[in-house]
């Protein structure tokens, strides 16, 4: 591969001119000096000058995808403006953009194991005929990865460092789909993902549900009382609190990023002393023995994982639907247009499936009152629903179009069919 110079500069409508060949246009390596890329968010349609990158199949030879770990551009900025300013700049209309420096990766990658998208992997991608490339969150081995081959079997899975990852990787064409968790029936709700499906303009299609499956992980020859500290996602070290201090009653507990990833920490840094809470697909492909399996402290443990992608599809009723919303209350209406809402659906006999509340981003306090004695502050909340109906039908219209006069904003998430396939809280092949 050739090198890349040190003082490229472009914004995502053009293109890197070096000429990378196709077998390594997908994940290679940086090598050699710093890489300073400007990038603006857009989803809107590329154009590159000289013809390069005038077809899909030319992204193939001339686009590479450069590999690398930076810092979220979002932690070191903070959102302003209303509601309707916040959602119009996360999706495309905004002209600001951020400079993201990419690192050369100089970890070792274990043969045949794809790497993680990062915030530096975020370019047009090259054609790749008809297989459905679907983004997850994590590194092979990880629970959203078998998620994600519930969801789309034929698919090829691509993992990303971060939930916010996977939303652009969708919306640059990068991958196809995105599969990301937004519910644990013991950890409760993701709000990460909440919050980012209100940042972008991704359209739910689908949901999925995986029962979680913990298994204790260690490198071989290693046994339980040998252990000394053990790491995990954090809700995975919750879900198996009661069967850790029997197993290892002597270890150490650390929260790691992600399950999968910290079995990899263990394979690649041979940490004789460190287990690692993962599943068994981790296992295998790590190395690592089985030392005590099935530890999740209750066997109903199951992640809900919604399916998105660029386009919405078309609403049915042949079969069952749930629609999914997030709306914001009218100014100094304040929570009581809840009930207002849970009465548009009530009326026309609508299932709610959830309600879930976040604090408004950009006005989170209300103050009520006059200021003569005295001023209460209230939250402010943005709400997020999921009702069993679909938007083909004229009640689930007619419900929306009452929640709207009591609302400052409304948006149609999604309208796709329920998972009806029936899961075991047995380990899976692909789990």
């Amino acid at each position: 591969m050739q090198a890349i110079s040190p003082t490229l500069s472009c914004d995502l409508k053009s293109m890197f001119q070096t000429n990378l060949t196709a077998k390594n246009a997908r994940y290679p390596h940086v090598n050699g000096n710093r890489v300073s890329v400007r990038c603006s968010y857009r989803s809107e349609s590329f154009s590159f000058p000289n013809g390069v990158g005038s077809s899909r199949a030319d992204w193939q030879s001339s686009c590479a995808i450069l590999a690398s770990k930076v810092a979220s551009a979002e932690n070191s900025s903070s959102i302003t403006g209303s509601l309707a300013d916040q959602v119009a700049a996360v999706n495309g209309h905004s002209n600001d953009s951020v400079n993201l420096s990419l690192v050369p990766s100089e970890k070792n990658v274990k043969p045949g194991l794809i790497q993680p998208l990062t915030n530096t992997d975020l370019s047009p991608a090259p054609s790749h005929g008809s297989t459905l490339r679907v983004a997850y969150q994590g590194v092979p081995g990880a629970y959203s990865e078998a998620a994600a081959g519930k969801a789309y079997p034929k698919s090829e899975a691509i993992p990303c460092d971060q939930f916010d990852v996977a939303f652009q990787a969708v919306e640059l064409w990068i991958a196809d789909r995105a599969v990301l968790p937004v519910e644990n029936s013991l950890g409760g709700s993701i709000h990460r993902n909440y919050d980012l499906l209100l940042r972008h303009r991704l359209h739910i299609v689908g949901e999925v549900q995986i029962p979680v499956h913990h298994c204790l992980l260690a490198l071989p020859g290693v046994r339980p009382d040998c252990v000394r500290r053990v790491i995990s996602h954090p809700q995975a070290l919750a879900q198996t609190e009661g069967s850790l201090n029997r197993l290892t009653p002597k270890a150490a507990i650390e929260a790691f990023h992600d399950t999968a990833a910290a079995a990899e920490y263990i394979s690649a840094n041979n940490l004789r002393d460190t287990a690692a809470v993962a599943s068994a697909r981790a296992a295998e492909l790590y190395g690592l023995q089985v030392l005590a399996d099935g530890i999740q402290d209750d066997a109903g443990n199951v992640t809900r994982f919604l399916m998105l992608a660029r386009d919405p599809i078309i609403p049915r009723t042949d079969r069952p639907f749930k629609t999914s919303i997030v709306f914001a209350a009218q100014e100094r209406e304040g929570t009581s247009v809840l009930f207002k809402v849970l009465s548009a659906f009530a009326f026309r006999n609508i299932s709610l499936t959830k309600i879930e509340s976040r604090p408004h981003l950009n006005c989170p306090v209300r103050v009520v009152g006059d200021g003569s004695v005295g001023a209460a502050k209230q939250f402010e909340y943005t709400f997020y629903v999921d009702f069993e109906a679909s938007m083909a039908e004229a009640r689930a219209q007619n419900a929306l179009s009452e929640v709207q006069e009591y609302t400052s904003f409304l948006r149609v998430l999604g309208s796709y069919p329920m998972d009806m396939s029936p899961w075991s809280t047995l380990p899976s092949e692909d789990a």
